[in-house]
Order: C-alpha cells, then sequence, then structure tokens
C-alpha cells in the first residue's frame, strides 16, 4: 500500500484533474465491462470497474477512470484526464491529455508526440516516455522511469520513499534520462535509485 501521504496527494491530483476535464458527448459508466470509443467519435467522461478502456485514433473524450483496468488512447487522439487503479496505461503517438495520468498498480506508457499538460505519476509501475511531452512532472514510489530521447518533462521528477517496511530486498528504481532529453525542474530522490 502507497503511504498515506503520497495516496492523499494522488487522489487530490485525481479530483483536481476530474474538475478541470471537459467534454461533449455523454458520459459513459460500466461495471463489469469494458469501454471503446471509436475512431473520430466524441464521448464525455468514460468510468468502468473491471473493465478496460480504449478510446481510438482521433478520438476525443473527457477524463477515463477504471480499477481493475488497462486504458489505451489512440493516436491523434484527445481526452481529460486518465486514472486506473491495478491497470496500465497507454497514451498513443501525438494524443493529448489535458490534465493528468495516474495509476496505482500499472504502467505508463507515452507515445511519440504524445502530450500530457499535467503531472504523470504512479506508485507500482513504471513510467516509459518515447519522444513525449509532460508539463506537470513526473512521480512514483516503486517504479523504473525512463524518458527517452528527445522527450521533455517540465516540473521535475520526484521518486518518493515507500512507506512499507520490506521483509527482503528493496526495488531500487532505475532512472534513465535519454539522449536530447530535457527534464526542466528539481530531480528529487527520497530513497536510494539507479
Amino acid at each position: 500500500m502507497p503511504r498515506p501521504r503520497t495516496a492523499v496527494a494522488f487522489a487530490a491530483a485525481l479530483a483536481l484533474a476530474g474538475a478541470a476535464a471537459a467534454h461533449s458527448g455523454s458520459d459513459t459508466h460500466k461495471v463489469n465491462g469494458s469501454i471503446h470509443v471509436g475512431s473520430g467519435e466524441h464521448a464525455g467522461d468514460l468510468t468502468t470497474v473491471s473493465g478496460s478502456i480504449h478510446v481510438a485514433d482521433g478520438a476525443e473524450a473527457g477524463r477515463a477512470r477504471t480499477v481493475n483496468g488497462d486504458i489505451e488512447v489512440g493516436a491523434h487522439a484527445s481526452v481529460g484526464a486518465l486514472q486506473t487503479v491495478n491497470g496500465g496505461i497507454a497514451v498513443g503517438a501525438d494524443a493529448k491529455v489535458a490534465t493528468t495520468v495516474g495509476t496505482v498498480n500499472g504502467d505508463i506508457r507515452l507515445e511519440h508526440g504524445a502530450d500530457v499538460v499535467g503531472r504523470a505519476s504512479t506508485v507500482n509501475g513504471s513510467i516509459r516516455l518515447e519522444a513525449a511531452h509532460v508539463g506537470g512532472g513526473l512521480a512514483t514510489v516503486e517504479g523504473d522511469v525512463t524518458i527517452g530521447a528527445d522527450s521533455r518533462v517540465e516540473g521535475g521528477l520526484l521518486v518518493e520513499k515507500p512507506t512499507r517496511s520490506s521483509s527482503g530486498e528493496e526495488h531500487k528504481p532505475r532512472i534513465v534520462v535519454g539522449p536530447r532529453a530535457v527534464v526542466d525542474g528539481t530531480l528529487e530522490f527520497r530513497r536510494e535509485v539507479e
């Protein structure tokens, strides 16, 4: 489990992201099912439990939230915010996220030209940027971070200290900043990293 401080900060960021998201389509809510937004479609907020969310190439949606599912955003798509617990997030080439991207137990992958206006954060998953942009910084507790070639991060990088005691060898997050990548802001490591 994440530290209470980390969990509270994560929840607060998600609440702010939700308040900032704007959309023009109707909202979709499901339990035990996936949500698909087709190419070129406009949707509102997308929420599901035990299902994945897929926003196809060129589609638009408000915020997308799921528990026990992945979120995939296609190339040139536009969304408000992305949040999952127990799932990964993949943002396609040249897609735009108007606020934040966050996951608790899952990886975040931003493809070439993807643009996240706010923060990208995970507790127990890796973050990987491939020539992507993040405007509000990166944050993790347990995950590796790869800021690939030609990526740009504004707002720095924070690696939080885990709250639980480890009965064995702790994983040290591996931080990689690739060629021509830029991290504008503080690199703050509250635990040992590689």
